[in-house]
């Protein structure tokens, strides 16, 4: 465990002070599973059938009376929303502008999204963040007080959306183009990686900003939310180093977000910047943003049209009284939030299998888990749900930002994080992904096509252990991502 000196200058904003944990111990025996691996959700962990499926299964360890719960929060999910007036109420009040029509369309069997395939292909799972630098006095005291995380355009707002419903104009459309970047690796394999360029196109609603800043985001996998949200602040604090103390080259940090439902800051975990406190507030945020639908946080029926776009705001809207007057109130919500927190993550497979193994241990002794932590107990309170209390699981994430180098950086800040850093992404169920969605692209812009790949545009913080994977033996770098796989 990191020493509990680099406290000092950690999250000051949350509520509870980081408190040092007790030392783990750490893994020195390589030879067969830890104990517990190869259930990395903990009693919540799912043994069901690898097949399409794998990722839409509740907590194994829920109770049959909240199974209800689930199921109609997945209804609420794959809910494919119309415009408003429509002859229900309970699903009228699309857009007017959005990326989807539903939750299901950009998670796909709650996984991964992907970037578009050609000029013919919509982006429906993949979008553009856009914000600007703060332009008064005003802006800046909110971005220092963390009640913002970014600046809006002052047309197109914070996200771009490609669809409009019938009268209104889509806001852009997504291109995305690659140049080849050939990589020779030690024993003269060449990894052919390739470097994106998005470019906003058919602008519906005049040009950006002249210092608009954009940042492509495909829709992350959806398994064992709940599980992090469970995580303790004080064990995800504990690892943070933002002046590198220890002197090991990571440097990782919390995001401070504003959370509407403490109204105050929070630590951030969720999104690729870790720009969400919570499951809850993180699926709001969704709701308005990407499909126009307005919720207890965001009310406004317009969802995210900005005050430039004038026929946006005053198309109807589907805000209802019979639904706490928004097009999804606080029951609907929190259905949506229940089935999100209770994903469940699938079983290990092949844990113990010799080659995984070897993987493993190159993975630790590379240096990899100074980011993807391997594991932690979830909180014990009441406070914390049955399925996901007191758990022992298996993330591989440390939730806290990195500066991953200029190859995969956006030039766009978000919360505290710069234009350089990424939340780490956590690796359970990243093996399964050609599964359940038909690829394997990774990263926050899908542009890796393999676990490889990704592991080759790591620089920054992770250059070290990056350089150490291009000089591994070929066999080596097998095991090590046959390991990443099997998570």
């Amino acid at each position: 465990m990191q020493s509990c000196a680099r406290h000092a200058t950690a999250l000051v904003l949350i509520a509870a002070a980081p408190l040092c944990l007790a030392a783990e111990a750490k893994t020195i025996d390589f030879s067969q599973p830890e104990a517990g691996e190869a259930l990395p959700g903990g009693a919540a962990t799912h043994h069901k059938r690898i097949n399409k499926d794998v990722f839409s299964q509740p907590s194994a360890n829920m109770a049959f009376e909240r199974e209800m719960q689930f199921k109609i929060g997945n209804g609420f999910f794959k809910r494919l929303w119309v415009s408003a007036p429509a002859s229900t109420q309970a699903a009228d009040g699309l857009g007017p502008l959005y990326n989807a029509r539903s939750c299901q369309r950009c998670h796909l069997k709650d996984g991964r999204g992907h970037p578009p395939e050609g000029d013919d292909d919509n982006a429906v799972s993949m979008f553009l963040r856009i914000s600007i630098p703060p332009q008064t006095d005003e802006d800046r005291r909110l971005l220092a007080e963390h009640r913002v995380n970014n600046i809006p355009d002052p047309v197109y707002g914070t996200q771009l959306q490609d669809f409009a419903i019938a009268g209104h104009k889509a806001e852009y459309r997504l291109r995305v183009r690659y140049e080849p970047m050939p990589v020779k690796l030690a024993d003269g394999t060449v990894v052919t990686l390739r470097k994106p360029t998005y470019t906003a196109e058919d602008l519906g609603y005049g040009p950006l900003h002249p210092q608009a800043m954009l940042s492509p985001r495909v829709a992350p996998q959806m398994l064992g939310l709940g599980l992090l949200e469970a995580i303790a602040d004080k064990d995800i604090l504990a690892k943070a180093d933002p002046d590198d103390a220890d002197g090991d080259g990571i440097s990782g940090r919390p995001n401070q977000v504003w959370s509407p439902a403490a109204n105050a800051p929070r630590l951030g975990r969720f999104g690729h910047k870790a720009g969400a406190p919570s499951v809850d507030e993180q699926s709001q945020g969704a709701f308005t943003g990407d499909i126009g639908i307005s919720t207890p946080f965001n009310p406004y029926g317009w969802g995210e049209c900005t005050e430039a776009q004038v026929d946006c705001r005053k198309a109807p809207d589907g805000n209802s009284p019979q639904y706490d007057n928004l097009e999804a109130g606080k029951e609907v919500m929190a259905l949506v939030s229940f089935y999100a927190r209770n994903l469940a993550v699938p079983a290990r497979r092949d844990a113990g299998d010799p080659q995984v193994l070897a993987g493993k241990r190159l993975f630790y002794e590379t240096g990899c888990t100074g980011c993807h932590t391997p594991s932690y107990r979830t909180r014990a309170d009441e406070a914390v749900a049955p399925e996901q209390r007191d758990q022992h699981i298996w993330p591989y994430t440390d939730l806290l930002l990195h500066d991953m180098g200029e190859g995969l950086a956006d030039g766009r800040p978000e919360g505290v994080a710069n234009g350089r850093e990424w939340k780490t992404p956590p690796l359970w169920g990243i093996g399964l992904t050609p599964v359940v969605n038909g690829h394997n692209q990774y990263l926050h812009d899908g542009r890796a096509r393999g676990v490889l790949e990704a592991i080759l545009w790591h620089g920054g913080e992770a250059q070290a252990q990056r350089d150490a994977v291009a000089a591994m033996p070929a066999a080596d770098r097998e095991a090590l991502i046959r390991f990443v796989e099997s998570l």
